[in-house]
Protein backbone atom coordinates (compact mmCIF):
# COMPACT_ATOMS: atom_id res chain seq x y z
CA UNK A 1 0.00 0.00 0.00
CA UNK A 2 1.20 3.58 -1.01
CA UNK A 3 0.81 6.34 1.53
CA UNK A 4 1.93 10.24 0.99
CA UNK A 5 2.04 12.26 4.28
CA UNK A 6 -0.85 10.17 5.90
CA UNK A 7 -1.46 12.02 8.68
CA UNK A 8 -0.57 15.45 7.42
CA UNK A 9 -2.91 18.40 8.78
CA UNK A 10 -4.60 16.17 11.09
CA UNK A 11 -5.03 17.17 15.03
CA UNK A 12 -2.85 14.80 17.20
CA UNK A 13 -5.34 12.12 18.33
CA UNK A 14 -6.27 12.04 14.82
CA UNK A 15 -2.45 11.25 13.73
CA UNK A 16 -2.14 8.23 16.79
CA UNK A 17 -5.27 6.76 15.41
CA UNK A 18 -3.42 6.54 11.91
CA UNK A 19 -0.23 5.21 12.88
CA UNK A 20 -1.70 2.27 15.32
CA UNK A 21 -4.14 1.40 12.20
CA UNK A 22 -0.71 1.49 10.00
CA UNK A 23 1.38 -0.59 12.36
CA UNK A 24 -1.53 -3.29 12.76
CA UNK A 25 -1.21 -3.71 8.71
CA UNK A 26 2.66 -3.71 9.16
CA UNK A 27 2.33 -6.40 12.07
CA UNK A 28 -0.17 -8.23 9.70
CA UNK A 29 2.50 -8.74 6.80
CA UNK A 30 1.36 -5.63 4.25
CA UNK A 31 3.76 -4.00 2.82
CA UNK A 32 3.50 0.05 2.98
CA UNK A 33 6.09 3.01 1.05
CA UNK A 34 4.98 5.80 3.63
CA UNK A 35 6.28 9.26 2.54
CA UNK A 36 6.14 10.67 6.00
CA UNK A 37 8.12 13.65 7.83
CA UNK A 38 6.82 11.46 11.42
CA UNK A 39 10.21 10.61 12.40
CA UNK A 40 9.21 8.46 15.79
CA UNK A 41 6.80 6.55 13.76
CA UNK A 42 9.67 5.59 10.93
CA UNK A 43 11.69 4.84 13.65
CA UNK A 44 9.35 2.53 15.19
CA UNK A 45 7.52 1.03 12.32
CA UNK A 46 10.00 1.17 9.13
CA UNK A 47 12.53 -1.92 7.95
CA UNK A 48 13.96 0.64 5.69
CA UNK A 49 14.36 4.41 5.56
CA UNK A 50 15.01 6.35 2.36
CA UNK A 51 15.72 9.82 2.70
CA UNK A 52 15.27 12.12 -0.09
CA UNK A 53 15.93 15.76 -1.09
CA UNK A 54 15.13 17.43 -4.37
CA UNK A 55 14.35 14.28 -5.68
CA UNK A 56 17.89 12.34 -4.94
CA UNK A 57 18.37 9.87 -2.67
CA UNK A 58 20.65 10.85 0.16
CA UNK A 59 20.99 7.84 2.12
CA UNK A 60 18.65 4.54 2.60
CA UNK A 61 19.08 2.18 5.43
CA UNK A 62 17.68 0.71 8.29
CA UNK A 63 15.81 3.40 10.37
CA UNK A 64 18.40 3.74 13.54
CA UNK A 65 21.49 4.30 11.26
CA UNK A 66 19.68 6.49 9.09
CA UNK A 67 17.85 8.42 11.92
CA UNK A 68 20.79 8.28 14.66
CA UNK A 69 24.15 8.56 12.50
CA UNK A 70 23.35 10.20 9.28
CA UNK A 71 26.11 10.57 7.29
CA UNK A 72 24.49 13.12 4.89
CA UNK A 73 25.01 17.18 6.07
CA UNK A 74 21.64 17.33 5.10
CA UNK A 75 19.75 14.67 7.33
CA UNK A 76 21.81 15.88 10.24
CA UNK A 77 20.40 18.92 9.59
CA UNK A 78 16.86 18.06 9.48
CA UNK A 79 17.37 15.55 12.44
CA UNK A 80 18.30 18.10 14.10
CA UNK A 81 15.75 20.85 13.30
CA UNK A 82 13.21 18.01 13.71
CA UNK A 83 14.28 17.33 17.20
CA UNK A 84 14.44 21.02 18.60
CA UNK A 85 10.93 21.80 17.76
Amino acid sequence: MLFDEPTSALDPELIGSVLNVMREMRESGMTMLVVSHEMRFARSAADRVVFMDGGKILEQGPPDLILNTPEHPRIREFIANIEAH
